[in-house]
Formats: C-alpha cells, structure tokens, sequence
C-alpha cells in the first residue's frame, strides 16, 4: 500500500478516462470488470499480501460495482459479491485470521436451518438455487469480509488507500452519470426515483454509492488535502458527486452520506483539544456552506422538485401516503411473515414468494433486517444482534478508529434502504472491524489481534 507510484491527481484523471472511453465504446466495460480481478491477483500474488493488499482489490471492486453494473459490464448480478469473497480468502491464505473471528463464522452457521428449509420446497415455478444466491451473496459476503477484518492491524493512512481505492471507480461513475445524462433540468419531471439522472440503472443503488463516495472525498478534503491545489480539486469532487447523488431523487445514499459525514465531525470534535476545536467552528461553517451551495443548485435544476422529494410529496406538492417509496407495506408483510413463522422462518429466499402467494406482492425485499426475520427467524434475529453488537464491543478498545461510526451507521442505514443487492454494506461493515492505528508503531506487522 505505502509503494503507490501513481500520484492521487492521475490516478482521478485516469478514472475520468476510463468513464469517457466506456461511454463511448460500452464493450470495454466487460474487458474492464474482467480484468481487474485479474491484475488484482496478480499483485497479491506476486505481493503475498504482505500489505494488506487484498483490501485494495477489494475495496476498488466495491467501487466499481455499479459502474459495471450500468454499463453492462458485470458478468452477473453477483460477480463483485463473490470477488470481494474471493480475495478476502485469499487474503486469509497468506495472512491467516483471528481465532477470535469465530462469532463471524456461527453467523453463517445461522443461516443453515434457512438453506436446508429452502432446500425442501418443491415449486417447479421457483429457481431455488438462483433465489438462494440473490439473498445470502450479501450476508456470506459480509461474513466472509468480517473474518479476515477482525482486529486486523493497519494504520490510519493505509485505510485511507482503501478508501481511496474504493472510491476512484465512484468517481468514473459520477463522471459517466454526467456523460448519460448532461442536463438534468430536461428530464425531472416528478419525484419518485429518476432512472435518467441515474444512468438508466437503480436509482437507489447509484444514490447509495454516490453517497460512499461524497465521505470518501469529504475525508480527503477534511484530513488528506496537503496543499490548496488538492484542498481545492477534493472540494470540487465533493460537490459534484453530492449534485449527482441528490439528482437521482433516491434519497437513502444522500441522507447516509450526510450521517456519516455528521459522525467523523463530531468525533474529531470530541477528541480534539481547546484550540482544535475553536478551528473546527470554521469546518462546520464551509461544510454547512457547500451543503447549502449544492443544494440550492439542484433545487434550481429541478425547478424545486428535489424539495419536495425529501419533504415526502409528489409533484403537485400533495404528502404521499407512504415515506419510503412502498418498503413500508413490503415490511409490514415481512413481519406478518415472520409472527406466523417466528422459530424458523419460512426459508431463505422464499420471502418474495410467500409474499406473492399471501399479499399479492411480489417485490423484492429492499430491508434486510425483517428479510431476515421472515426467512430466518429466530436464527435471525441471534444473527441481527450478533452482527450489530460485535463492532460496538470491538470498538471500545479500537478507539483510534476515526471511521466506525460513519462506516457502521452506513453498513446499518443501507440495510435498511437497499437491503444488501450490491456489496458495499458487506464490506464497509467489515472496515469497521480494523484495529486502526492513527499513530506509526515501532513496527507493523500485517497481524491479527
């Protein structure tokens, strides 16, 4: 990680390139998502992992998931998901994982009995072997990333590379949203979720990765801007990605950015000394500034229908009935589901189903958490509180770890918006794991607690 050779400024104008030549030619796309596993392994093969370079690979294959995915580019719904997979067991090949870590491993023991009921169902209509993939790729994948991650040891500036790893290809995303789309102005029409201000992909994943990416740069802005040149360009990019994430009208990302955002600040608020915090009255002030800014612009974009998108109405200004697009009755559901099934719930990835047969309704689960209620059942709840309890307790003695609470909030907030269709929240909750070290040790060791 310490051996980049590429400077931070080539390395956006690269990704810049990237988004104009697989926009004019989407082919390339495909090329692309082939080869970045392929370099990846190369580079942890030739490295034996001896930097943590699996979380690079990683973390830039969580970036880039979306841009493949909306330029045709991934090869399956699930082809990130199960690279992330990949690398972080081959992460565990060369660097090993702490015993500790075991929790993570009865977490996907809980989700056996799930399988083995799905297993028994004898529906000819019912692809079990596609329906168990679409829904456990993301809990295994969570599980898997959290393993290898549990009180690893890694400085504060190598997280960032990660960061930064992950948030390159989001800039090529944003950069191409604009290419698909370069007036938003002609294409707003009303408030739901707008596919054209999304590259004519899901709203709400686009909203959700753009909303990683606004922290990222945030953070680069915030803490890793070594001179005005590139204090200046991170603001920059932090502006456009926020005006990109606000557009799609998917709300979710923009409001998890904002938390996340709202989380580092009063973090460093807190452990900074008398004098730290009187200049931190200053970056409240700019950041409270730019949010106006950017605001202000889309709202004028717009002609005022992003204002009345987060204030729940439709484009004649009357409130909707419902607040989150139509999950709230898919919920509800869910949780009727699991009142008639509580023990062992009705099977993984069977809830769209019984939903259909019961309610009528066969959309997908955008919650993970009463999916997993219903599915599970009471495993499922011993994995909910597994999984939100573990990171709290590792952070009481992981308290240089800057990020926790912004990745936890993000892993916790996505769930419940966007269920896990795209790898990030696996993945970022598995960040919040890292022993960080803000502090350069004597020596570093690529170890385990």
């Amino acid at each position: 990680m310490k051996n980049i050779k590429l400077s931070y400024s080539v390395l956006l104008l690269i990704h810049a390139v990237i988004a104009l030549v697989v926009f004019v030619a989407p082919f390339l796309s495909k090329i692309y998502a082939l080869l970045i596993p392929v370099v990846g392994f190369y580079i942890v093969y030739r490295t034996k992992n001896k930097n943590n370079e699996v979380l690079l690979i990683a973390a830039y294959l969580v970036g880039v998931e979306v841009f493949l995915r909306m330029t045709g580019g991934n090869f399956n719904n699930e082809y990130v998901k199960f690279g992330v997979i990949f690398f972080m067991l081959l992460g565990m090949m060369y660097s090993n994982f702490s015993t500790n870590a075991f929790i993570y491993w009865f977490f996907l023991i809980l989700l056996i009995p799930g399988i083995l009921i799905t297993a028994t169902v004898f529906n000819p209509s019912v692809d079990i072997k596609k329906s168990l993939v679409f829904n456990l790729s993301g809990p295994v994948c969570l599980a898997i990333s959290s393993i290898y991650m549990f009180r690893r040891k890694i400085l504060f500036s190598d997280l960032q590379n990660i960061l930064v790893a992950m948030a390159l290809p989001i800039l090529s995303t944003a950069i191409y949203l604009f290419l698909y789309n370069p007036s938003v102005r002609d294409v707003v029409t009303g408030t739901q979720s707008n596919f054209e201000t999304s590259g004519g992909f899901g709203p709400n994943q686009v909203s959700t990765i753009l909303g990683l990416g606004i922290f990222v740069f945030f953070t680069q802005l915030l803490l890793f801007s070594k001179s005005k040149k590139i204090m200046i360009l991170n603001g920059m990019l932090v502006i456009f990605i926020t005006y990109r994430g606000i557009v799609t009208f998917s709300r979710g990302g923009v409001i998890t950015a904002v938390v996340m955002i709202v989380c580092l600040l009063s973090l460093l608020y807190l452990f900074s000394n008398a004098k730290g915090k009187s200049k931190f009255v200053w970056v409240f002030i700019l950041t409270g500034l730019m949010g106006i800014g950017v605001w202000t612009y889309s709202s004028l974009q717009t002609n005022g229908l992003i204002e009345k998108r987060y204030a729940n109405q439709d484009a004649s200004g009357r409130t909707k009935k419902d607040r989150l697009g139509g999950r709230e009755e898919i919920m509800g559901e869910e949780l009727s589901i699991f009142m008639d099934n509580p023990i062992m719930g009705i099977g993984a990835g069977m809830g769209k189903e019984i939903r259909k047969e019961k309610f009528g309704d066969s959309s997908a689960s955008h919650n993970e958490i009463t999916r997993m209620l219903s599915e599970h059942g009471l495993f499922g709840i011993f994995g909910l509180v597994l999984l939100f309890i573990t990171p709290i307790i590792i952070y009481v003695n992981n308290r240089q770890h800057l990020y926790f609470f912004s990745f936890f909030v993000f892993w916790m907030l996505t769930i419940n918006h966007a269920a896990m269709r795209i790898a990030a929240p696996a993945f970022v909750y598995g960040l919040s794991l890292l022993l960080v070290q803000v502090k350069i040790p004597e020596k570093v060791e690529n170890s385990v607690d």
